[in-house]
This record gives structure tokens, C-alpha cells and sequence, in this order.
């Protein structure tokens, strides 16, 4: 009888990873109870064995990438957890307005001065734009910018944004384009630093669910808040963005996007960093605004993840020392894991990052592209 070690020895060696070898993608495992965790835990057990130590890899963004790029995570056993979230997601709405505040208590509400050591200088937790950039400041200014030409702001008008994060887009906007904006977020520490920020401009941070929104804005903007609507509800986000825009706004949405309809993340992803999320694919889109939106624009940028997500990671780890009194080295194993493992889902083009424009029917005049 193959054992289970050999079957998991055989399958990274077809990739190029060697258990307990010398390159830096290499697995070192350090408890040999990882090899039944896997078979036992599937992905949920692979990244706990890694929270506990139980294997480490020098180059963990790279061995993700080999992982990823050759759907060796396919491979992985389905266990008893897995199947247990996927059918909660085909049987019921995991992001209904009670569960939408999860994310909230499980992810951004984890400490602020967690995001403030990681972010840039303007805590924009999405994807910068590298085109000309040299490096994070400069990648997340030129994405604010990139965001308000696509929007085509002018001074005086009315921004809704949905999911306003620490208020980094609202600030922006408000500061070098003369408009006000009223931002959402769940999220309580959000909400608190970002009025801080805006304190004394013409913006509103309000703690609301984006399905309570009611009013009229010239443009919505919806930054990295997407992937935690849910397939059951993207018609109804769509809804409320048309709902809210005048009839000649320009609604702009940025979002991580995956190559396959979806119903539910990855399952360690879902326990342990985003409960509930998932990223949509573009033909869930295109049928959730059929019939109230007119596609304008659609921008993939991508592999801009990538540095995005390697920067944050370096200013984690060195700023762990700073910020470790709150946690523990099962968090900062954990949040290492979570974050080479995003950005190898990018470099691997699993996932991708895109900016879709949309206008209303009505709209006059056509749309000229931005890049």
C-alpha cells in the first residue's frame, strides 16, 4: 500500500518542490504528522500545519506559485470541513446583512495599527498601480488617480462610495478634485480612523450596510468591497448602485476577479481571513448588471497584485516587532501565509484585478477610456 507520505512526496516533485530540499521553494517539514493533517484537513489543514510550524519554506510566495500555477491545490484531499462550507454556500446567502459584519469583526477590525505598519501612507488595503511606479506610496496614489479619471470627476459633484476602507479614496478625491463623498463601511475601526482623516472635508464616513444606502450621486465607486457581496446578492448590489447614481453617473468598480464562476473561497481563506467571501468571475457580472448598466470599460491590471501584496508583506515583517505584543507567532504565521499565497495567486494568474466602468442606459455621450 502507497503510503500517504510518498503520494504527497511524488505530487510536489512533479512541480519542482522537494520535501526537505534545498531550494528556497522547497517544503521543510519539521512534524510528521503533516502528512495525515493534509490528508485529514485538505487546504484548512495544509495552512494550520503551517500556523503551527509544523513545515516552513524560505521562498513561501514561490512555492505557492508552483502550487497554484500547476493546480496542485486541486489535489489536495476534500475534507469534512470543505464540503460542509460548500454546502452551506449553495443552500444558503452567507453574506446576508447579519453575516456581512463577520468580515468586519474577523479581518478589519483586528487592530488598525496592524494596517497602519503594512498599508502606504494612505492605507489603501486593494491593489496599487505599478505602470510608473517605483514603489507603494507612488503604486496607490497613481491607483487613486487612475480611479478619478475613470470617474471623470469634477469639482462640486457627489461621490457614494461603497466600502470606503480608512477613507485613503474619499481623502483623495475630496483634496484634488473638489468633490464630497459619502463612504460606507461595516467595519467600527474603520470608521473611526477614516472620519479622523477627513476630518474638516466634505465627507461623510458612515457604518451602514450598502444595502441601506438611499440617496442620488453623480458617481459611485466601489473599491475592493465586491468580493465580500456574494454570488446570491451581486444582482442586488448592482441594484443599489443603480438605484443611487444619477442617470448620466459613472459607476466604477474594483475588484479581484477569478477565471471560473465561483460559490465560495478557499476554505482556509474562508475560516481564518475572509469569512464568506468570493471572488466573482466575469460572466457572474455581466448577468448581474444585465439590463441596468452599460459596459463602458473593462481594465485587467492584474499582475499589479503582485508587488502590491509583496510590499505589504515586507512592511509586516518589518514591523512585526513593533506590533507583536498584540498578537502571536500563530497570527504572524498565519497573516505570512495568507499574504505570499495572494500574491502567488496573481503571479500564477489564477486571480486577477479589475476596474470595470458602467453608465446607465441613458447616458449621453459615450465613454472614452482611461489608462
Amino acid at each position: 500500500m502507497i503510503s500517504v507520505r510518498k503520494i504527497i512526496f511524488d505530487t510536489f516533485a512533479q512541480v519542482g518542490i522537494t520535501i526537505n530540499g534545498d531550494k528556497p521553494w522547497d517544503m521543510q517539514v519539521h512534524n510528521p504528522k503533516f502528512y495525515d493533517k493534509i490528508l485529514s484537513g485538505g487546504s484548512v489543514g495544509f495552512g494550520e500545519a503551517y500556523m503551527a510550524g509544523w513545515w516552513d519554506c524560505e521562498a513561501l510566495d514561490e512555492f505557492f506559485f508552483r502550487v497554484l500555477y500547476h493546480r496542485v491545490d486541486k489535489k489536495i484531499p476534500i475534507d469534512v470541513y470543505t464540503v460542509f462550507y460548500a454546502l452551506k454556500a449553495k443552500f444558503k446567502n452567507l453574506q446576508t446583512k447579519g453575516r456581512a459584519r463577520e468580515v468586519a469583526y474577523k479581518h478589519y477590525d483586528i487592530g488598525n495599527e496592524l494596517f497602519e505598519k503594512m498599508l502606504d501612507k494612505q492605507m489603501m488595503y486593494s491593489c496599487g498601480y505599478w505602470k510608473t511606479a517605483t514603489n507603494l506610496d507612488e503604486a496607490q496614489t497613481a491607483k487613486l488617480e487612475l480611479i478619478c479619471r475613470k470617474l471623470k470627476l469634477e469639482k462640486g459633484m457627489t461621490v457614494l462610495e461603497i466600502g470606503c476602507g480608512w477613507g485613503g479614496f474619499a481623502k483623495y478625491a475630496a483634496e484634488n478634485y473638489g468633490v464630497s463623498v459619502v463612504g460606507i463601511t461595516i467595519s467600527e475601526q474603520q470608521a473611526i480612523l477614516a472620519r479622523e482623516v477627513t476630518k474638516g472635508l466634505p465627507i461623510e464616513i458612515r457604518l451602514q450596510d450598502y444595502r441601506d444606502v438611499e440617496g442620488q450621486f453623480d458617481r459611485v465607486v466601489s473599491i475592493a468591497m465586491l468580493e465580500a457581496v456574494g454570488h446570491r446578492n451581486f444582482r442586488t448590489y448592482m441594484e443599489v448602485a443603480e438605484r443611487n447614481l444619477t442617470k448620466d453617473g459613472i459607476f466604477l468598480i474594483h475588484t479581484i476577479g477569478g477565471n471560473y464562476d465561483a460559490k465560495t473561497t478557499d476554505p482556509w481563506i474562508d475560516k481564518y481571513i475572509f469569512p464568506n467571501g468570493m471572488l466573482p468571475s466575469a460572466s457572474q457580472l455581466s448577468k448581474a448588471w444585465q439590463g441596468l448598466f452599460v459596459l463602458e470599460d473593462w481594465h485587467n491590471f492584474g499582475p499589479d497584485y503582485e508587488p502590491t501584496l509583496l510590499a505589504w508583506l515586507k512592511n509586516f515583517e518589518e514591523s512585526w516587532d513593533s506590533i507583536k505584543d498584540n498578537y502571536d507567532e500563530t497570527f504572524y504565521r498565519m497573516w505570512r501565509y495568507f499574504l505570499c499565497a495572494s500574491a502567488a495567486s496573481f503571479r500564477s494568474r489564477k486571480n486577477h484585478l479589475w476596474h470595470i466602468v458602467l453608465t446607465k442606459p441613458m447616458h449621453v455621450g459615450g465613454y472614452e477610456s482611461v489608462r
